[in-house]
This record gives C-alpha cells, sequence and structure tokens, in this order.
C-alpha cells in the first residue's frame, strides 16, 4: 500500500478499458471482474506524475476529467518483463473526493 495522506490525485482520462494485445477486456483472474484503467495526475511537494491506475470493477468508475480523487487502497507493484521494468499502480476504487475546498458556497467577509 502507498501513502497517499501527503499527495493530491486529479483525473486525467477517464476509465478506459483494460484490454490485452488483441483488444479484448481484460478480468481479473480470481473474480473474473473486468478491469479498467484511469489516468490521474499524482501531485505532491516534489511535482506531478501522471500514472495509470487499474481497478477491477463490474462498471467503470465514474470520474470525469479535472474531478479531485482518492484511489482506496492505492498498490505499486514493480514488474520486469521480456527486459522491460516498472511498476504498475491498482486501486480498489476510485473516489471522487467529497466536500473539495473549490466550489464552497460560504463566504468569509
Amino acid at each position: 500500500m502507498i501513502d497517499t495522506s501527503q499527495v493530491t490525485f486529479t483525473v486525467g482520462r477517464e476509465a478506459q478499458p483494460k484490454t490485452d494485445q488483441n483488444g479484448v477486456q481484460r478480468v481479473e483472474r480470481s473474480t473474473n471482474i473486468p478491469m479498467w484503467s484511469v489516468q490521474l495526475v499524482a501531485m505532491d511537494n516534489g511535482g506531478a506524475e501522471v500514472i495509470s491506475v487499474t481497478v477491477a470493477a463490474p462498471q467503470p468508475p465514474k470520474v470525469p476529467i479535472g474531478t479531485p480523487v482518492t484511489p482506496v487502497e492505492l498498490q505499486a507493484i514493480p514488474w520486469a518483463q521480456n527486459g522491460r521494468n516498472g511498476v504498475a499502480f491498482r486501486a480498489t476504487d476510485i473516489k471522487a473526493v467529497s466536500g473539495s475546498k473549490s466550489g464552497s458556497s460560504t463566504s468569509a467577509s
């Protein structure tokens, strides 16, 4: 699990089906639930990074572009294949941040 307490996430691209090389949507092996990929912009004190987070769910997470979100139980999974390597990100859900600071209807005057 990743400590995301000092990181803010914003949706960069809405959920897309996670597909194999033949264009078939992948499913989670143990549950047969479809997998979705959501592009997030992760920002902390060191700057910003774009990551793709995979979520297994019957329906894609409903988070529009530009929405501040929280990835639930975010994991970083290192991988290596055919001489290439990287980090895959998985979460159990991606939820819109409720009560975000922008758009508050109360004024401090």
